[in-house]
C-alpha cells in the first residue's frame, strides 16, 4: 500500500536538495534509502507526520537484524534526518524523530596504504618503457597522467572523472578540483604529475577524442580524461584500470583509487606535513576525519618497534 503523503514528502526533500545545490550522487542515494523506508512505513499505515522516534528505532533494528553494515545503517539514518528536517522546516511536523535516534557505532579500521616504494613501482609500471612513456599509446599516457595525478593530489575517483581540461593551471602548477558538497579547492601538482599531464593533453588526449568532439589546445573545455571511444571516463573505469596496472606491477593486495588517496595523506604525514594542511588538501570538512592517518602512522611505528626493539 502506498500513502500519497510519502511521495509528497520525498518530492519536497528533492526540491530542497536541488535548491541547496546538493550533489546528484547525494540526491540519488537519499532517494533510494528513503523510498525503502517509505514502503516500510506505508505498509504499517504510517504517514510522515505520524512517524515517531520509536518507529525510526524499530526500522534501524530491522536493518541490524538483516545484517546491514553499521556504515549502511548510519547512511540511511542520515537520509531520514534530512527528510524529517525538510518536513519540520516546512511546518509539517514539530520535531524531527530521527534526531532522537543515535547513530550506530561504526567499526574502526585503518585505510589501505601503499608503501612509498610500492606507489613508485605502480606508477612507473604504467605505460611502455617504465618511467618514460613518450613512446606509449594514448591509453598508456592517459593512465599514467590519471594515476600520477591521483597520487600527487590525493583525489577521489569522482573528483578525477569530473576534471575538465580548463582545470589545469600549467603556469601555476596547480589544479582546480570540485569536491564533495560542490566545494572548490586549488591543489599544487608535483613536477612528475604535471609532466605526465602535459604529455597526455598535448598528445594522448587528441588520440582519444571522438570525431564529433572539438579538437584544440590543452585549455579547451571538456572532460579531461577520456575513454578509447572519446567519452568521459567513469569511476568504474578508473578502478578497473588501476586494478589491472596493480596486477601487472605485482603490488601485493592490489590498489584502488582510495588507496592512492590514503597513501598520499600518509606519505605527507611521514614527510612532516601537519594535519591541518593535509585536511585542506584532501578537502575534508573536519580535521577529525583526517586524524585517521595518525592512527596509520601510530600502527606503523608500533610495528617497527615490535620488529626492532630487543625487549618489545
Amino acid at each position: 500500500m502506498e500513502i500519497p503523503a510519502w511521495n509528497d514528502a520525498l518530492a519536497l526533500l528533492e526540491d530542497d536538495l536541488l535548491r541547496r545545490d546538493a550533489a546528484a550522487r547525494t540526491r540519488r542515494a537519499y532517494g533510494v534509502d528513503l523510498a525503502q523506508f517509505a514502503r516500510w512505513a506505508a505498509a504499517l499505515g504510517l504517514p510522515p507526520e505520524a512517524v515517531g522516534p520509536r518507529d525510526v528505532r524499530r526500522y534501524i533494528a530491522l536493518l541490524s537484524d538483516a545484517n546491514a553494515a553499521a556504515s549502511t545503517t548510519a547512511r540511511k539514518l542520515a537520509a531520514l534526518r534530512a527528510l524529517f528536517a525538510s518536513q519540520r522546516e516546512h511546518g509539517r511536523i514539530a520535531q524531527n524523530p530521527a534526531d532522537l535516534v543515535s547513530t550506530p557505532r561504526r567499526a574502526s579500521y585503518l585505510p589501505r596504504v601503499l608503501k612509498q616504494k610500492e606507489a613508485a613501482k605502480l606508477l612507473d609500471a604504467i605505460g611502455a618503457g617504465g618511467p618514460s612513456i613518450k613512446g606509449g599509446g594514448p591509453l598508456d599516457q592517459r593512465d599514467r597522467a590519471l594515476f600520477e595525478l591521483a597520487y600527487a593530489c590525493g583525489l577521489r575517483a569522482e573528483e578525477l572523472v569530473s576534471l575538465k581540461t580548463a582545470d589545469i593551471d600549467y603556469d601555476g602548477e596547480q589544479l582546480r578540483v570540485e569536491g564533495k558538497g560542490r566545494k572548490t579547492r586549488y591543489l599544487p601538482v608535483g613536477e612528475v604529475a604535471m609532466a605526465a599531464m602535459r604529455l597526455y593533453v598535448e598528445q594522448g588526449r587528441n588520440g582519444l577524442t571522438a570525431p564529433s568532439a572539438p579538437r584544440g589546445p590543452a585549455g579547451e573545455e571538456g572532460a579531461l580524461f577520456l575513454s578509447k571511444t572519446g567519452k568521459p571516463l567513469g569511476t568504474s573505469d578508473v578502478r578497473r584500470r588501476l586494478r589491472a596496472w596493480a596486477t601487472r606491477a605485482q603490488i601485493p593486495g592490489g590498489a584502488t583509487p582510495h588507496a592512492l588517496r590514503h597513501s598520499f595523506a600518509t606519505h605527507l604525514l611521514d614527510g612532516g606535513a601537519d594535519l591541518r594542511s593535509i585536511q585542506e588538501l584532501l578537502g575534508h570538512a573536519s580535521v577529525s576525519t583526517t586524524q585517521v592517518y595518525t592512527r596509520v602512522e601510530s600502527a606503523r611505528l608500533r610495528s617497527a618497534y615490535a620488529r626492532s626493539h630487543p625487549r618489545a
